[in-house]
């Protein structure tokens, strides 16, 4: 198994064994402020959160290749990112906005509003099941 990860220092996103070998930087272009992953090992997905002058939701593949915007309209922090594997969604949360929010997570449409909060940091979220966890600051 892999795991990947962001590095807000070096504005990367990198994976490697889970024992530490065979590391190397995924994704490295076009990314400011880089801060959550998610992973769908049968897509072949890697999805990012962005919190950089343009904040977004990404989406490439495994090995960085084909990189495309999924979201860029009405996001501000978008914080952390979960997929619901039986539905084929994405699901984020933004501490700006104090939302959580879904797509379909191969065509980016279908956007929903999930969760709508006030005065709510949202930092994580996560999806198992008919269950929406998320956490505050």
């Amino acid at each position: 198994g892999n795991i990947y990860w962001t590095d807000h220092g070096f504005n990367l996103i990198e994976v490697a064994r889970l024992n530490g070998s065979f590391r190397y930087v995924v994704i490295s272009q076009g990314l400011e402020q880089p801060r959550s992953v998610a992973v769908h090992p049968e897509k072949g997905y890697l999805f990012w959160t962005e919190w950089g002058q343009t904040p977004c939701i990404g989406r490439a593949h495994l090995d960085g290749s084909e990189k495309v915007v999924l979201v860029s309209l009405g996001i501000a922090w978008p914080n952390g990112i979960s997929i619901d594997y039986e539905e084929n969604k994405l699901y984020w949360c933004d501490a700006r906005t104090d939302k959580i929010e879904r797509i379909d997570l191969e065509s980016g449409g279908n956007r929903e509003i999930v969760l709508s909060g006030s005065n709510v940091d949202m930092f994580s979220v996560a999806v198992f099941g008919a269950y929406i966890y998320w956490s505050d600051r």
